[in-house]
């Protein structure tokens, strides 16, 4: 017998081949082998595990499956050969098992019996525990009903031999949760589009949840091509959001996320709709001390320098202006490059600005550019709807 078991652990040793498990992790394979004490099960890759025979036995002491079956167990040791559990997968495991799981900190199985002072009653195989009410699930997540419910807990204490046992499910989900966080944050690379949703807005922009716990920025100049003075008119909390990943840092804690790169940059066509002495409608959008910016349409904005209206060498050049007013302006410079254009107001009254109230421009799409103000906001609503 003792050479059979030398012969079967060699085979084991020998055709062991470790894939990438983790203790505590729950796998599924075919058992190719049943010696005197010890099951091969082929979990892949090559590889095989082994597992107690004792496992497999019911109460009876009868071994309930044959080569071939397929289970499945819990990693319990992966150091000089994988070995599995097979009872801490099924929530079977007795107090010698119990108190294991707790040294090593390995998942165990349980159900929710009922509600008690402070937490939950769990039942795991004939043990009762105790599990605090901040442990049942994770911080800020929607109340459930637990009573029924099967989970896999950690066990936290376990003291007078078994009898005082307190376990954690939430530590189960946040192991499980950084373990997605960084597979996700793997994935997240510049020009990826994600659907996530809106996890808080603040003046400066808004922070977007991706799952998995991981979050990112959505600046204030990333959300539109035109200027966002007030971000809740653009995202609002809770709303499902699509967006770009634009930068992430080397430890991928910090992502920058774009929405405006969803949406065409209407500086792309500025070539082909613009030019020098051309006469186009605008809406002044700032006024400062050195000009008005102006608005041909959304995205493009060109810069009438103070000096340009009457009045521009005083400091009351800008008596009479108001942000939101229109009126004809000439475009005098143009930068594409560096997306500038300039532009001066066009005399009230003169044929050139009359062309425009009349409508009557060479350029239709510059005469149209006051009716499209506040286009921006329906083009930023549909690149918010998430992608299928």
């Amino acid at each position: 017998m003792g050479d059979e078991t030398e012969d079967f652990a060699a085979l084991f040793e020998a055709s062991y081949r470790t894939k990438r498990f983790e203790k505590g992790q729950t796998i599924e394979g075919r058992i190719v082998s049943i010696g005197h004490d010890v099951a091969l099960v082929d979990v892949g890759g090559k590889g095989e595990a082994a597992i107690d025979l004792a496992e497999l036995k019911n109460e009876d002491g009868t071994v309930e499956v044959a080569v071939g079956d397929r289970i499945q167990a819990v990693v319990v040791s992966t150091a000089g050969g994988l070995q599995l559990s097979r009872r801490l997968a099924l929530g079977a495991a007795n107090a010698r098992q119990l108190e294991a799981a707790f040294m090593s900190q390995l998942p165990v199985q349980g159900k929710v019996d009922r509600a008690v002072k402070g937490g939950y009653e769990v039942r795991i195989a004939r043990q009762r525990a105790f599990c605090p009410i901040s442990q049942i699930d994770l911080p800020h997540a929607p109340a459930i009903p637990h009573e029924g419910r099967t989970y896999s807990f950690r066990i936290i204490e376990y003291k007078e031999g078994g009898r005082n046992i307190v376990v954690s499910r939430r530590a189960v989900l946040e192991e499980e949760q950084r373990a997605a966080a960084a597979e996700l944050r793997r994935s997240l690379v510049p020009g990826v589009v994600i659907t996530g949703h809106v996890a808080a807005v603040r003046e400066f922009g808004a922070f977007v949840d991706l799952g998995a716990g991981v979050h990112g920025l959505l600046h204030v100049s990333e959300m539109g091509w035109t200027r966002v003075t007030e971000v809740s008119q653009i995202v609002s909390p809770g709303q499902p959001i699509t967006v770009k990943v634009l930068r992430v840092d080397e430890d991928g804690e910090k992502i920058a996320l774009g929405l405006k790169q969803l949406t065409d940059d209407p500086w792309t066509g500025a070539a082909e709709k613009y030019g020098v002495g051309q006469v186009v409608a605008g809406r002044i959008t700032r006024l400062t001390d050195f000009g008005a910016f102006v608005e041909i349409e959304p995205g493009i904005e060109g810069l009438a320098h103070a000096s340009t209206f009457e009045g521009g060498r005083s400091s009351k050049w800008s008596a009479g202006l108001a942000p939101g007013s229109t009126a004809a302006f000439e475009i005098v410079a143009i930068d594409l490059e560096r997306k500038r254009i300039g532009v001066k107001p066009v005399p009230e009254g003169s044929s050139r600005a009359a062309v425009i109230e009349q409508g009557e421009d060479a350029a239709p799409q510059a005469e149209a550019a006051p009716d499209k103000i506040g286009s921006l906001a329906d083009k930023l609503r549909d690149a918010l709807k998430p992608r299928g």
